[in-house]
């Protein structure tokens, strides 16, 4: 009866630890985002102040500074308990896979550790080390956010395609090679697909936070630098980031078949399949959707002719919940395409008048960006994550079978709830007592005047 109680306990423990697991992955992606891009900016910002002699650039840059070591100590947290989460969650992954997919995460806490010591040393150097040096010992804590995102996102990579060991005849790992496991096929497409998910959503964000400013009457270089250098940054990354989609798509029609049948609504392996726009998937068959002929054999094969498979060919217990994985999949496409319109706004003005868009539909777009570029960004791990579903370890090892069967884990989930509730309210509270600091308009505060083009230009030039 053990092994049997074990099973039952086992699959009690399923949505809580997948509730809990998402929560806090959730909650972390975004900050983790802020890790990766924000040194970049706010690095930028100081020696772009530097070298034109512009105090609002450095005090930018200043106030950046105090916002990203907040920002860095919330996801410390985080990730702090995502790791625990790991191995209490899903003891089943760890004890048959640890040698592998434990590996990145030791390098990851290496990464981790590099980047909080520079932080530090970048925080507390203002005024106490020469601008040059101040500016050069933020390079390794740039270079350690990106590192630590590569190691993260390449372990979530080897669980949609495991590769670098073998199994013997009763399924124990052997032949392990973890640098191997680390460099499947879909590492690359997911590290670049997440560094500029991460540009993307750090570039709008602080914009959005400088558009409602301005919105409010607040025309000073302080909130004019706020918005443009961020959304620069944004702008240029979401171009490349629907390449991207692209390459992120073969990949996962090459590699993982049956996601991709999901992420669409399709049932029936067929040719000349059309991309379906939105619907509801029931009775084996995607209903109300806008279909583009053609549309998803040609973006997986470059050929209207090139054949997709769908749900059809695997076993119903095999399927993900279809609907989950396809209707987030359209909302981060949809928004996605807002944002390529938004950059393109931005980019044609800029290029043609050497300014931002004068009209405040502009800056309510902008606005808005932040929230919808972090809503994407969460909408394609759930594509990525749920789409792989029922397997934990992509044909190998099922999302059950890797569960704690230990009792109680719904109160472990309603104890992380409780804390990333209070970490949440406490970060939020922490940076509006830093914003309050430019509310009062500054000696260049020029409300009644219209924008200096000439300052805007020398931030990005």
């Amino acid at each position: 009866m053990a092994p049997l109680q074990l099973v039952a306990d086992a699959a009690e423990n399923l949505y809580p630890a997948r509730m809990q697991m998402a929560l806090s992955l959730g909650w972390h992606i975004i900050f983790s985002c802020f890790g990766i891009a924000f040194p970049l900016l706010t690095v930028f910002a100081e020696w772009r102040g530097h070298k034109r002699g512009n105090p609002a650039l450095t005090e930018l840059a200043r106030t950046w500074a105090k916002a990203m070591g907040v920002l860095f100590a919330a996801g410390a947290v985080s990730g702090t308990l995502l790791s625990f989460e790991m191995g209490i969650l899903w003891p089943g992954l760890m004890d048959r896979f640890g040698g592998i997919y434990g590996f990145p995460f030791v390098l990851e806490g290496y990464a981790f550790f590099i980047e909080a010591i520079f932080v530090g040393i970048y925080l507390f150097g203002w005024n106490r080390m020469s601008p040059r040096a101040h500016m050069l010992s933020a390079l390794p804590m740039i270079i350690s956010g990106a590192a630590g995102a590569f190691f993260v996102v390449a372990a979530n990579a080897w669980m949609n395609n495991p590769t670098g060991f073998r199994l013997d005849a009763d399924g124990n790992v052997v032949d392990a090679r973890p640098w191997a496991a680390m460099f499947g096929p879909s590492t690359w497409p997911q590290v670049v697909h997440m560094l500029l998910g991460a540009y993307m959503v750090t570039g709008f964000v602080i914009a959005s936070v400088y558009a409602v400013g301005m919105l409010r009457g607040r025309r000073d270089h302080h909130h004019r630098f706020g918005l443009l250098i961020p959304l620069t940054l944004a702008a240029i990354a979401t171009p490349v980031q629907i390449g991207v989609g692209d390459w992120i798509a073969n990949t996962v029609a090459e590699n993982q078949p049956v996601k991709l049948a999901a992420m669409e609504g399709l049932y029936k392996t067929d040719t000349r399949v059309p991309l379906s726009l939105g619907g509801l998937y029931y009775d084996d068959q995607l209903h109300y959707a806008i279909e583009i002929p053609f549309g998803l054999s040609l973006l997986i094969h470059h050929d209207i002719n090139g054949q997709v498979t769908g749900l059809e060919a695997v076993p119903a217990d095999e399927r993900p919940p279809v609907n989950v994985v396809h209707l987030a999949y359209n909302v981060m496409v949809g928004i996605g395409s807002a944002l390529l319109l938004l950059a393109f706004l931005f980019g044609w003005t800029w290029w043609r008048r050497r300014r931002l868009p004068r009209t405040p539909w502009f800056l309510r777009a902008v606005a808005v960006s932040g929230v919808g570029a972090a809503l994407a960004l969460e909408c394609g791990w759930v594509t990525t994550e749920v789409g792989r579903q029922p397997w934990i370890v992509y044909g190998i090892l099922r999302t059950t079978d890797a569960v704690s069967p230990a009792p109680g884990l719904f109160l472990g989930f309603y104890a992380v709830v409780a804390i990333y509730l209070a970490l949440t309210a406490l970060t939020v509270l922490v940076l509006r007592r830093l914003a309050r600091g430019h509310d009062t308009p500054a000696p260049q505060e020029v409300d009644a005047a219209p924008p200096d083009e000439h300052t805007e230009e020398l931030a990005v030039r």
